[in-house]
């Protein structure tokens, strides 16, 4: 997952060197440098917890894009959770029981295929009489989401509310 995010990252930044000159171009964020190299399990610079508690399509689109374009500025240099609960968890279940588009539901694979991170609250999951095999094979159970993204800005994550 981050490892693919980083494998491309780097290439498009090699690919870049080789097409314009490093001393002509200002560093862009999320540019791996001689003191700026990632590797595996490095922290990142930045942390975000996305609140994800919605089921209105226009709301997925709006979390999902900010988090898209989270990822093309700062590469592999971010951590991002998406902390969904209540209406919001059934963009992450195998079988929804709200509306979700398709194409929403390939964002939230594809986001995860890039390392971004997808919490469950397990009190919302428990109180529509699913588990953990209901959800999709990526996402990581959480006790409380509202905890959940209590915790990680205890560990230093900013919050987002769309």
């Amino acid at each position: 997952m981050n490892t693919r995010r980083r494998l491309l990252t780097g290439l498009v930044s090699f690919a870049s060197g080789l097409l314009v000159s490093p001393a002509g171009r200002a560093a862009e964020p999320g540019d791996a440098g001689e003191d700026g190299m990632r590797f595996p399990g490095d922290a990142t610079e930045h942390n975000i917890v996305f609140q994800f508690n919605k089921a209105d399509q226009d709301y997925h689109n709006a979390v999902l894009f900010a988090v898209a374009e989270l990822l093309r500025q700062y590469g592999d240099n971010i951590t991002i959770v998406v902390s969904a609960f209540g209406q919001g968890i059934h963009i992450l279940a195998k079988e929804p029981l709200r509306n979700v588009s398709e194409h929403n539901r390939q964002k939230v694979k594809s986001l995860a295929d890039y390392g971004v991170k997808f919490h469950a609250c397990g009190n919302t999951i428990k109180s529509l009489g699913w588990t953990k095999d209901d959800m999709l094979p990526f996402v990581e159970l959480v006790q409380i989401g509202a905890a959940d993204i209590m915790e990680l800005q205890e560990k230093g994550y900013s919050y987002m509310s769309l």
